[in-house]
């Protein structure tokens, strides 16, 4: 699996696990103490303020598929598909993102180059020379990169999975913290997959923590900066190679 899908499976499907419930219990009043509520009502405010955001950074760590290989993404994001950041596969490599309206801009490191494309990486990377390749953002041999900058990916995919079953038993915790603010865990459980969302008790009951924990996936996924502009600015010209056509030889879609 590529960095990129990792990223999107990682940070989207832990959100939609944990996000939706079983049953159409129905939030309270907003001047409820969100701690006082039950573990569904506190999962039912905490997706429907994740729904209601514009813009938001998320910054996921783990493991997928039982490797045991640490990856991690750290993107701002927007629902105009604006996004700024990068992703971490670890001895795979790295890239750097920048998406702003109709184009993207990746920075991969020379150890992405060798382990994605393994024929004429290596000529890639010269060519780059530190430098950013840009490309238009509809390009599909970048969905998946552009698919991961858009919060509306993740958005329609906890909204599809609102009404899904068989979601498993849901415990609230100890109102506890989360990097100095206070929230409530709640926990859904289901074979031997454990997910727990965090959610903040003062202000938006935000999730602001996911921790999955299974046989296959290990990891967390971080919700900061909600509403927040993602940064505007773009790489230089200097900084730039347009490599559209570059992109039509054998290179496979990252």
């Amino acid at each position: 699996m590529s960095g990129h899908r990792w990223a999107a499976r990682a940070a989207a499907g832990a959100a939609a696990v944990a996000l939706t419930v079983t049953g159409g219990a129905v939030a309270q009043a907003d001047d409820d103490d969100i701690a006082s509520l039950g573990a569904e009502q506190i999962t039912d405010r905490s997706r429907d303020a994740l729904l209601k955001v514009t813009s938001l950074r998320l910054s996921a760590r783990g493991s997928v598929d039982g490797s045991g290989d640490s990856m991690s993404v750290d993107l701002a994001l927007d629902r105009d598909g604006n996004c700024a950041g990068g992703i971490d596969m670890g001895e795979d490599g790295s890239v750097e993102i920048v998406k702003r309206a109709d184009d993207v801009w990746l920075k991969p490191d020379r150890a992405f180059w060798e382990t994605h494309v393994p024929v004429g990486g290596s000529t890639f990377d010269a060519i780059l020379d530190g430098r950013y390749m840009k490309a238009k953002a509809d390009d599909p041999r970048l969905l998946s990169v552009t698919e991961v900058c858009d919060l509306d990916t993740f958005r329609e995919l906890v909204e599809d999975n609102r009404d899904a079953a068989d979601r498993g038993t849901l415990t609230k915790g100890r109102e506890t913290e989360v990097n100095g603010a206070p929230v409530i865990p709640v926990t859904r459980a289901r074979d031997d997959e454990r997910v727990t969302v965090f959610v903040a008790t003062e202000g938006e009951p935000y999730p602001v923590r996911i921790a999955v924990e299974g046989p296959k996936e290990k990891g967390t996924v971080t919700f900061s900066g909600f509403d927040r502009p993602v940064p505007a600015g773009t790489p230089s010209v200097d900084e730039t190679v347009d490599v559209t056509a570059l992109l039509g030889r054998s290179v496979k879609p990252v």
